[in-house]
């Protein structure tokens, strides 16, 4: 397969039809995050209706998918956020984008509305396109959906699915995506697009990849001497092994050390009991529990970092995979619950509905705050969780986010930007990560560029613009190419500029920039804004929330301060 064979899949749900389309050659060069904003642009009118026949759900593989290049076949899935109401790209592992690669999708363009009510499940595959009406699998959890679409469709599909959220169209609704072992554990969460795949009357998209061969390589042995260099990179880098034994709630413990933990709805930077939730104990736990339970899981096939995990209690039965860090953070200290066991259930039951644990943890948070819970009760944050499930006022509410329940509540406490809840880094104390939450085009998101890792005085607000801007490119770069976030550690590491390489070697393009993430990266984020311009959006959306800029932390009397001109310039590109 060369990339001419690659094509563009549209579906159409009004019509059910299915037509497979040649690539136009300015979308040749992107993938992912940036074909998706490529796409957005193109086609769509920015100001539609996120939840209306004018809005478009597409998923695109990144560049780089399809070769088991470790942490890197991820899932772009995009469109307008109902949530945000601008430009939305989420991502996920699993097995969905190494399956559309085999297949030959450079993107899937879902289109328009259904005629009527009910929902459908849309299975794809070289054949074309056959619909099923979801019959009895509307209103079910995903753990329970997906093993029923298994046996229907075989074990060797993907499946990307939603659950009751997306279905009742609540803005915090994601898109899970089946991993390796079969589990639809892997989320496409943020920005409600869930709820934009249910109001496309679609419960499930099966990827049938019967037939499908491996994309093809230009330049086969330059592309595995890239491979060999960037898998010893990644293999051998010291966060990688660090996440391959304590996951993503290795975190929890730096967080804490910069004050820098959501603790009480974000009121507070440390939390007094992190011991009892962070990755060491975590890791302890699930060693002495045993079988299930597992610290070291992949979620994509030939990952080499495993930095995923399963989850099981002291009865020997899986409580949820995976449990991660952000979970822990919002979940978990931002309520004042102490208790991995019970973050845990409260993680898969929202695992099981369909939506974004951050979200969701946010939304409970402002729910603490306006009395609806008592603080650290996992037995209130159940029933509010359960309040979702049924679809009542407050649960349709929580649904729809933290900003939704601010205003329904007449709460200030809100850390959400762009209405988009925070992620579990702490913006007054690590205020790279505030700047990366106040301008980037996807609303506070980490994964649009964390940097808590960056050499800098976290605290200085003179100092955090540059660590941003480059975060912020690299990352718009590694979700074009397809790469997880934890994959950068290796990319970084490799001398001789290995993306080019092997983008050169995949592709046979010669003439790329030494610096071509950063340059994909750009190439994206402009593309983004430019969306959210259209929109609507102006600089004061570029903003912290007012209150972060006036209530200061306890443990470092900070408040997020970094001037509004630089957050206003950061993108002046030279």
């Amino acid at each position: 397969m060369t990339e001419n064979q690659f094509q563009i899949w549209r579906v159409n749900v009004r019509e059910q039809t299915l037509k497979r389309e040649s690539v136009p050659s300015t979308w040749e060069r992107l993938g992912g995050r940036g074909l998706l904003a490529r796409i957005m642009l193109d086609e769509m009118d920015a100001k539609c209706d996120p939840l209306g026949a004018g809005n478009k759900l597409i998923f695109s593989p990144g560049l780089l998918v399809g070769h088991m290049l470790s942490s890197t076949d991820r899932i772009s899935v995009g469109g307008k956020s109902p949530l945000t109401r601008g430009i939305k790209e989420a991502n996920a592992g699993g097995r969905t984008g190494y399956h559309m690669s085999f297949m030959g999708m450079k993107a899937l363009i879902i289109e328009d509305k259904p005629r009527e009510g009910g929902f459908w499940v849309l299975h794809l595959s070289l054949n074309g396109a056959r619909w099923e009406k979801a019959g009895d699998l509307a209103g079910l959890g995903v753990y329970e959906t997906a093993p029923k679409l298994l046996e229907k469709y075989g074990d060797k599909v993907a499946i990307a699915l939603i659950g009751p959220g997306g279905e009742m169209l609540m803005k915090s609704a994601g898109i899970q995506n089946i991993d390796k072992d079969k589990i639809p554990a892997r989320i496409a969460a943020r920005g409600g697009l869930g709820a934009v795949m249910g109001s496309k009357g679609l419960k499930a998209i099966v990827f049938d990849h019967t037939g499908g061969q491996k994309p093809a390589i230009v330049d086969p042995e330059a592309f595995k001497a890239a491979q060999k260099d960037y898998t010893k990179a990644v293999m051998e880098h010291p966060q990688s092994i660090t996440y391959r034994d304590y996951g993503t709630a290795a975190m929890a413990h730096l967080c804490q050390s910069f004050a820098a933990l959501p603790a009480h709805n974000f009121s507070r930077g440390t939390f007094d009991q992190v011991d009892h939730i962070s990755g060491e104990t975590m890791r302890e736990f699930m060693l002495e529990r045993g079988k299930p339970s597992d610290p070291s899981h992949a979620c994509m096939a030939g990952c080499t970092i495993k930095c995923s995990n399963v989850f099981g209690g002291e009865d020997g039965k899986i409580i949820v995979s995976p449990l991660e860090y952000e979970t822990i953070g919002l979940m978990g200290t931002n309520l004042d619950i102490d208790s991995l066991d019970v973050i845990g259930r409260l993680n898969w039951h929202v695992n099981d509905l369909g939506l974004d644990s951050i979200e969701v943890g946010g939304a409970l948070g402002v729910a603490a705050e306006a009395g609806l819970m008592r603080w650290g009760s996992g037995e209130d944050a159940m029933k509010l969780i359960e309040e979702m499930r049924t679809g009542t006022e407050l649960g349709r509410k929580l649904g729809d986010g933290a900003a939704d329940m601010g205003d329904a509540y007449h709460i200030e406490r809100v850390p959400v930007v762009k209405r988009q809840a925070m992620s579990a880094y702490e913006p007054r104390s690590i205020k790279g990560t505030g700047v990366t939450y106040a301008t980037t085009p996807q609303g506070a998101d980490h994964t649009s560029g964390l940097t808590i890792r960056a050499k800098v005085d976290h605290l200085d607000p003179n100092a955090q613009i540059e660590v941003s801007r480059n975060a912020q490119l690299n990352m718009g770069g590694y979700d074009t190419i397809g790469a997880c976030i934890f994959a950068g550690f290796g990319y970084a590491a490799t001398p001789d500029g290995v993306v080019k390489r092997l983008l050169k070697a995949r592709y046979g393009w010669e003439d790329l920039p030494d610096n071509i993430l950063q340059a994909l990266g750009r190439e994206t984020i402009k593309m983004e804004r430019e969306f959210n311009k259209r929109a609507g959006f102006t600089k004061e959306d570029d903003r912290l929330p007012g209150w972060m800029t006036r209530e200061a932390l306890p443990e470092n009397n900070s408040v997020f301060d970094v001037p509004d001109d630089q957050l206003d310039s950061i993108f002046d590109w030279e």
